[in-house]
């Protein structure tokens, strides 16, 4: 049948394409560093170092996740072949749909696991930190502001990435002023990296009793998590510590405690807090690391040699700077102004289908594209 034929030609063209990302992952020099963490792992006294043992193990288990999902596209490639030969055999049309599905999945994770090959950022495998803070405008920005928190959390969930608020502090009507959150798995950082900028909302305000139409703001930042391994020194007298009482809505997002930490980094004016743990020294903890994180970002973005070179420049959160804008009315789309890709479906991108936008941004990024952004 010529529908099974178009496929099965579709399918064939994928080939060659499967093949190279074998070579551009790597899969051979994998295997063989698996089995030397391995070794490693069997050794005696292989637990008397802990946190060293924690990261062999990490190390492990991610490279035989890669293999995993390469293997498991090659095997769904196998598996699809066989069914559109079968409908093709059997001229069961029925077939043809799942055969369509199996296809575009296909397609999906090979673009997946092609994009993962451009993250080779010294930190892009690192977990990542966002934080969220609402623009001028008040409740309309601050709900604006939730609103993203909320599809960053959803984002990684459909990721299967642990998903923690570190602070949430409440807008003053709904929404919230700022938060921040930690997604954790495999190259977190470098597939969120590119979202760290200014995001706009146009909309018909549910909190304009005239129903007029809205345009907000609110900034996101993007920070690898800094672990012992890397060292970065800050002088104790630059930092100012506050103790405070958390705040927020709890349940779910903070425990209500006396013993929430804000560090402010004198020098920058960098501020960075924390109120999800029970203490005040792991809050001050989680606080520093984040304080590092930050430093350590803008270093990188700014092609610094000192942390001490880091002059605090802060861009304001309003019109110009944005890197996407989200409209809802007159009609819906989503736009990144930085590689043009753009959807109507708001709804999705809304629900974490943030996966468009963030291959856009490194395949520009790979081929030198990104343009400039801040235009309508």
């Amino acid at each position: 049948m010529l529908q099974f034929d178009e496929l099965r030609l579709e399918l064939e063209g994928l080939r060659p394409e499967i093949d190279d990302l074998a070579e551009a992952l790597g899969l051979e020099r994998m295997r063989n560093e698996i089995a030397e963490l391995d070794t490693k792992a069997s050794m005696p006294g292989f637990w008397d170092d802990a946190q060293n043992s924690q990261k062999i193990l990490q190390r492990s288990s991610s490279l035989k996740d890669k293999i995993a999902a390469y293997e498991k596209l090659t095997a769904a490639y196998d598996d699809t072949m066989a069914l559109i030969e079968l409908g093709n055999e059997e001229g069961d049309e029925s077939l043809l749909p799942e055969a369509k599905d199996e296809l575009k999945n296909i397609r999906e994770s090979l673009e997946t696991q092609r994009l993962s090959t451009l993250l080779n950022g010294e930190y892009d495998n690192k977990n990542a930190i966002l934080t969220f803070h609402a623009g001028a405008g008040g409740t309309e920005a601050q709900d604006w502001a939730e609103m993203l928190y909320r599809m960053y959390c959803r984002w990684g969930e459909r990721h299967n990435f642990k998903v923690s608020t570190l602070d949430y502090l409440d807008g003053e009507e709904a929404g919230l002023k700022s938060a921040s959150i930690l997604i954790e798995g495999e190259n977190a950082y470098g597939f969120l990296k590119s979202e760290s900028g200014v995001h706009r909302l146009v909309r018909v305000s549910p909190f304009d009793a005239s129903g007029r139409r809205h345009t907000s703001f609110s900034s996101l930042e993007v920070m690898p998590e800094i672990d012992d391994t890397i060292e970065i020194e800050i002088d104790p007298a630059d930092i100012k510590m506050d103790v405070y009482r958390a705040s927020g809505a709890g349940g779910q997002k903070v425990n209500k405690t006396s013993s929430a930490v804000r560090l402010t980094h004198i020098p920058t004016g960098i501020v960075v807090s924390c109120q999800v743990e029970r203490s005040q020294y792991q809050n001050r903890d989680v606080a520093m690391r984040m304080l590092k994180s930050k430093l350590l970002e803008i270093k990188e973005r700014e092609n610094l040699e000192r942390i001490e070179d880091i002059k605090g420049v802060q861009k304001e959160i309003a019109w110009g700077s944005q890197i996407r804008s989200y409209v809802f009315m007159p009609y819906t789309l989503v736009k990144d102004h930085r590689t043009g890709f753009e959807t109507g479906n708001i709804n999705a991108v809304m629900d974490g289908d943030l996966d468009g936008f963030i291959n856009a941004y490194l395949k520009a990024q790979s081929l030198g594209t990104l343009g400039d952004y801040g235009d309508a």
